[in-house]
């Protein structure tokens, strides 16, 4: 008799992953924001979000790097730290970006942050490290902020990789605990190559075909995922065709293996969930297989004249998560039998 079939309260995850830190399962739009009334412009469509595709879809980021004004820091931050506790915040996934390390204010933004929101930071994103060191410096300050305002829980870290420095040790920076996400930065990187890369290369189809820039992103993703953290995929520049923006999206996802993306206008939400979401028919092929292995207590099993094992489930039930957190539909039973909890 197998362990699932003597312990029937272990999950999936129990089962195909046992030992292994679950892969964290992130909305698939980050919507960056820099302003108050943009903030709750945001917070208003992230509840039309939910409301269409759940409350998993939607991630926002109050911006304190670009957001705020010179000499304006600790206002913004304190802003971003209201915006966080308002009621407006229904469900908990709004984080925020501080500046880089070499900035005066950095820690004063990680202080005013979490001091006064720690408890409902989703995430911290750090920008523009030059290497791994900046990223230790980063979380060892993190982790000390939260011990002073007795915060028991270690807010998670996003780390934007868009530096030489940074793409060259990003293997050891997603190796380093706290860290959930790893992020690029299209624009700062490719103004960092000293007009080598030509500016075409920061919008289609040259960001995703310029062999540099293609480059640093397989790597940064093949990084983040050998890791078991989530690759987030930079922002796309067009903000009127929906086509444009979904094909963006739908490269980074197919391609280059992305699950999250940025967006910096509401226009760009729906888009992009749309192409970062599996397709249904998938997940129907998914649950199928899934409720069938766990019918026969995880062994192999023949769906559609084909053999499915346990690297099979293993794919198969990450799609599954994948669709419940992007809104897509699962099939009747599937929710009640395996997202109860």
């Amino acid at each position: 008799m197998t362990q699932a079939a003597t312990n029937p309260a272990l999950t999936p995850d129990d089962v195909l992953f046992p030992g292994e830190k679950p892969f964290p399962m992130l909305p698939a739009v980050d919507h960056y924001c820099g302003s108050e009334k943009l903030m709750k412009k945001a917070m208003a469509i992230q509840a039309e979000i939910a409301a269409e595709y759940g409350p998993l879809a939607m991630d926002i980021t109050c911006d304190c790097e670009d957001g705020a004004a010179a000499g304006n820091e600790k206002a913004h931050a304190e802003l971003c730290v209201a915006m966080i506790n308002s009621s407006d915040n229904q469900f908990g996934r709004v984080g925020a970006r501080i500046h880089d390390v070499t900035h005066d204010h950095w820690k004063d933004d990680l202080e005013i942050l979490v001091g006064g929101a720690g408890n409902r930071l989703p995430f911290i994103t750090l920008p523009k490290p030059r290497g791994i060191e900046d990223v230790r410096l980063f979380l060892k300050e993190l982790r000390a902020v939260e011990q002073r305002h007795g915060i028991a829980r270690a807010i998670p870290a996003h780390v934007l990789i868009e530096t030489h420095g940074a793409l060259n040790e990003v293997w050891d920076i997603a190796a380093l605990d706290g860290i959930e996400s790893l992020d690029f930065g299209l624009m700062d990187f490719v103004s960092g190559h000293f007009g080598a890369i030509p500016g075409s290369a920061m919008k289609s189809p040259g960001q995703f075909d310029h062999p540099l820039v293609r480059r640093a992103k397989l790597e940064i993703s093949s990084a983040a995922l050998g890791h078991g953290k989530v690759p987030s995929h930079n922002v796309t520049t067009e903000l009127s065709d929906l086509e444009y923006i979904r094909r963006d999206a739908d490269r980074a996802r197919q391609e280059f293996g992305y699950l999250r993306m940025w967006s910096i206008h509401p226009v760009q939400i729906r888009p992009i969930l749309d192409a970062m979401s599996p397709d249904f028919s998938e997940v129907q092929d998914a649950a199928e297989i899934v409720s069938a292995a766990a019918d026969a207590d995880w062994g192999p099993i023949r769906h559609n004249g084909k053999l499915q094992d346990r690297a099979a489930y293993r794919y198969y039930w990450t799609l599954l998560k994948r669709a419940r957190s992007t809104g897509v539909p699962l099939p009747a039973g599937i929710a009640e039998r395996f997202f109860t909890a």
